[in-house]
């Protein structure tokens, strides 16, 4: 009997913690968030205070969570990319700009055919407004317009509904908006470089919305090849200034 009566409130916290996972995983609850008071949580789930609690300490163990004291309880980085040898690598070898936006190609291409096939009402809002936001903040400077161009892009992918494919987006975050930034700072301030990406987006955004998987998945992949193509003729082209310099400077 004493048994039964122990395994109870386990199997309650189990359950709580199991469900604000399930948010986590599908977005509801984003990495750095607060979460919600313990009143609003426990009337949300139907638990009671204790068993809330519990299931909090469950979540807090699997570093899932972190609780910062007078602040509340927060939704860990669980996708962050360590630093170390790896990243090192990445950030010091610029070729693996190339490598990440053949990732993001490969990637953002299925994200968004899986959008317009699974997208909801209320995706499709969000995806509006992010890309409302990253259209009428082209004035804007370079860094701000770079987190709104790969927040449209983040939008578009948890419309996909597959947590994997957005928690791995979400995991290469930084070298994400690196890659965002690049081409942002390359290629915005050239007015026809910028007029294509506008373009691009726009048949994205169109594509996605209107529900349309297969034109989505070529508007994505073909969006990230261009930007692709477009730095690498930048950098050939700044390479044969700098040669050229040098050999006028006598260097050669």
């Amino acid at each position: 009997m004493h048994a039964e009566t122990e395994a109870k409130p386990r199997q309650v916290a189990d359950e709580v913690a199991e469900r604000i996972e399930r948010l986590i995983l599908d977005g509801v609850l984003k990495a750095g968030q607060a979460l919600p008071s313990e009143r609003r949580l426990t009337e949300k789930l139907g638990v009671s205070r204790t068993a809330l609690r519990e299931g909090l300490k469950l979540l807090r163990a699997r570093e899932i969570i972190h609780t910062s004291q007078g602040k509340g309880s927060f939704v860990a980085r669980i996708s962050k990319v360590d630093a170390g040898p790896l990243m090192h690598l990445f950030n010091s070898q610029p070729r693996t700009l190339y490598d990440l936006l053949e990732v993001r190609s490969l990637l953002e291409a299925d994200s968004a055919r899986l959008a317009a096939l699974r997208g909801t009402e209320a995706d499709f809002i969000m995806i509006r407004r992010r890309y409302d936001d990253m259209v009428n903040t082209q004035a804007a400077d370079t860094a701000t317009h770079a987190h709104l161009d790969h927040a449209f892009h983040l939008a578009i992918c948890e419309a996909s509904h597959n947590p994997v494919l957005v928690h791995t987006l979400q995991s290469l975050n930084d070298l994400m908006l690196g890659s965002v930034f690049a081409c942002v700072n390359n290629l915005y301030h050239r007015e026809p470089e910028k007029r294509q990406i506008d373009k691009q987006h726009a048949r994205l955004f169109n594509a996605v919305i209107g529900r349309q998987p297969e034109q989505a998945r070529r508007a994505a992949a073909d969006h990230v090849d261009s930007v692709r193509q477009n730095l690498a003729e930048i950098e050939q082209e700044e390479q044969r200034l700098v040669r050229a310099t040098l050999r006028l400077e006598g260097w050669t």
